[in-house]
């Protein structure tokens, strides 16, 4: 097992030289320093709402290379690859990792629709990223722009992912949620059933089981259920990755097969 962490950001970069080359010019560019220091001014200081700025965009990067690592083992066909948006593997991670360390910059703007705001904002940033770390012709570039926006914009709970890789995304964000960084929104500082089920998950790890990706909740009481309830499940449901995975709850008490539901 794997546990959803912001080392795995590390550990999937240092295996990929293009991704070493992109996630360099990601780091250092100032602009999207700022945006993601401005989502946090917006989501945190202003809301009062939980993290949305560098640490879960990496942990969600890495969390998905995790994700499209499993689905790789078994033998999952790759949407942008089956399609011919992407060339190869490197395509492909590039697509996974970008949208995935931008995919909450719109929330820099305002929180509501942030998807859809993010991925127009996004456009020029990845032009600008991938022109300056890899030699590209424009029309590879273009769609693998285009494959990073829809991940951005589908990330939304009520869009429709239409690639796996959208999905592995969207699913990536939900399992950013132990030890209080739920992805509900949650007023810091105040006692609710928000911030007490995020309390009560410990941590996330994730492997292949009967299923391409088993995920492992870890809690310390059930109240940890309603933040799958109302964050993984949907971002699950709408991911076109149902089919794919599996989700057990874990608590002091006993291990339960949380989704699917038999």
């Amino acid at each position: 097992m794997v546990v959803v962490s912001p080392q795995l950001y590390s550990k999937h970069i240092s295996m990929s030289g293009v991704l070493q080359r992109v996630s360099k010019v990601l780091e250092e560019d100032d602009e999207v320093n700022e945006l993601l220091r401005m989502s946090n001014v917006m989501a945190v200081t202003r809301l009062k709402y939980n993290d949305h700025g560098i640490v879960h965009a990496k942990i969600v990067a890495g969390t998905s290379l995790e994700l499209l690592d499993l689905m790789i083992r078994r033998g999952i066909e790759l949407t942008t690859l089956r399609d011919g948006t992407a060339k190869n593997l490197d395509d492909v991670k590039l697509i996974i990792f970008l949208s995935a360390y931008l995919h909450d910059i719109g929330n820099s703007i305002h929180r509501v629709e942030h998807e859809y705001v993010g991925a127009l904002i996004a456009k020029d940033i990845v032009d600008r990223v991938l022109k300056t770390s890899l030699d590209l012709p424009t029309r590879r570039l273009v769609s693998i722009r285009q494959e990073v926006l829809h991940s951005i914009y589908a990330s939304s709970y009520d869009a429709e992912c239409l690639t796996i890789e959208c999905g592995i995304t969207k699913v990536a964000d939900g399992l950013d949620m132990s030890e209080g960084r739920a992805r509900i929104p949650y007023k810091l500082g105040k006692v609710d059933m928000h911030a007490v089920s995020a309390l009560s998950i410990k941590r996330v790890e994730v492997d292949s089981g009967e299923r391409p990706v088993k995920i492992s909740v870890y809690m310390d009481d059930h109240a940890g259920l309603f933040q799958l309830e109302r964050v993984l499940i949907p971002k699950v449901l709408g991911s076109g990755l149902k089919e794919l995975l599996e989700i057990y709850v874990i608590t002091p008490q006993k291990t339960l097969k949380y989704f699917p539901k038999d």
